[in-house]
């Protein structure tokens, strides 16, 4: 293991300030990224995330990625800010226990197969019988209408479904998945945005009630096309995988002589100029040929071709102290470990410092976006299981030591 530089460490973290949803509960029954992920947010910025799970088993998240005695590092990074509860959402008794938890709360966030719910006699009919201004988030991999709202979605499938999948790669090469759950982690924030309209129609108008709020995977990816659908609708045109070039010329990857990656775009003429007397190309910046992106577009095998002879003879210090005054928008391919070493991560809090209660200290991502006068925090680490039940059933709820000690014998917490 790479221990970061002292020059990264983060400075002592100052008191949180209330965050902006101080006030606001969260009941997050969701399982994996999508639905936590918005109930994640929700929690960063200051409500109270009542985190459900199963009895015995956790969330699936607990299991993911690398990790240790049952926890993994993906669970510590998604699950802070919320308070453990277990609950067997199948079990009869649960379901007047998770009412309760409704009439307190002001969100439910669930990513079940839709009907599932339903079929628990738990729909959004009940659940807002019990408080009728309960915002519901339901996260699916295709929505709650249409003939495939059955089938169920993890992020993959949803980017292909979408069009992510098609569109990432190399052109004439297999589609590849993106690096990251992207899907799971965009259709998150799009829950949330949702979330917080319900509210705020719910309180800043005469309406008072609760909304539900539909986030399909595959809808996030078509919201996100960029051109795509504009292009096709007017032309027919199916965009393809075009690697890690893009529109606007020159852009791209190229390798450096010490086997690091340096991204670049210069689309715009000046920055087109600047870029190409850099690299000492002074004939190509002044080739009125390329006075234009689409004469760059035509041209694009020449330009490659002066840059990736520049970038390939340097290494990759070198290549940036040459490149960066330019002022052209690049940058190297980073890994995590140049996340953590880097001044301006540091400066600007991205990373934090989490004490877990399985890890110990951790740093992990910090709380976006930066919100000037009461910006969230991370106040907690992720919990353990049902570490809270007591807490939230015998504090927030009432329920009495033999309620509760009846609740456990029977499978229900």
């Amino acid at each position: 293991m790479t221990t970061p530089p002292e020059s990264s460490s983060p400075a002592a973290p100052e008191p949180a300030l209330p965050g902006p949803l101080a006030g606001l509960r969260v009941i997050d029954i969701a399982t994996v990224v999508a639905g936590p992920f918005a109930a994640t947010l929700l929690g960063d910025f200051g409500a109270d995330v009542l985190k459900v799970e199963l009895p015995g088993r956790g969330d699936m998240l607990r299991a993911f990625g690398p990790g240790q005695e049952g926890r993994s590092y993906w669970w510590a990074a998604e699950a802070r800010n919320k308070r453990g509860l277990t609950l067997d959402l199948r079990a009869p008794a649960a379901k007047a226990l998770l009412l309760r938890l409704c009439a307190v709360s002001d969100v439910l966030v669930e990513n079940f197969v839709p009907g599932t719910l339903e079929g628990w006699g738990l729909g959004p009919a009940v659940l807002q019988a019990a408080n009728p201004r309960l915002v519901i988030v339901r996260v699916s991999g295709y929505g709650q209408t249409g003939p495939y709202r059955g089938r169920p979605g993890y992020d993959r499938i949803g980017a292909a479904f979408g069009g992510l999948w098609h569109l990432t790669g190399f052109s004439g090469a297999e589609p590849v998945r993106p690096g990251l759950s992207v899907v799971d982690y965009m259709t998150g924030a799009f829950a949330m945005i949702g979330a917080l309209l319900a509210l705020y129609v719910r309180d800043a108008t005469d309406n008072g009630r609760g909304q539900i709020i539909d986030a399909a995977l595959f809808e996030s990816v078509v919201r996100t096309l960029e051109f795509t659908a504009t292009h096709y609708s007017a032309t027919g045109a199916i965009r393809d995988r075009i690697g890690n070039a893009g529109p606007a010329v020159p852009s791209g990857a190229y390798a450096t002589r010490d086997g690091r990656w340096v991204m670049l775009v210069a689309g715009e003429y000046r920055q087109f100029q600047r870029l190409m007397r850099a690299v000492g190309a002074d004939d190509l910046a002044d080739d009125p040929e390329f006075a234009t992106n689409a004469g760059r577009v035509k041209g694009r095998a020449r330009l490659d071709a002066a840059l990736a002879a520049f970038v390939g003879a340097r290494d990759l210090s070198a290549v940036m102290d040459a490149l960066e005054p330019a002022d052209v928008p690049l940058s190297a391919s980073y890994n995590i470990a140049d996340l953590f070493a880097d001044p301006h991560v540091a400066a600007r809090g991205d990373l934090v410092a989490v004490d877990d209660p399985v890890f110990g200290p951790l740093r992990m991502q910090g709380v976006s976006p930066k919100l000037s006068a009461n910006p969230g925090s991370v106040r907690s680490p992720a919990p353990q299981l049902g570490e809270h039940n007591d807490a939230v059933y015998g504090d927030l709820l009432g329920c009495g030591a033999e309620e509760l000690a009846a609740l456990r014998r029977d499978g229900v917490i």
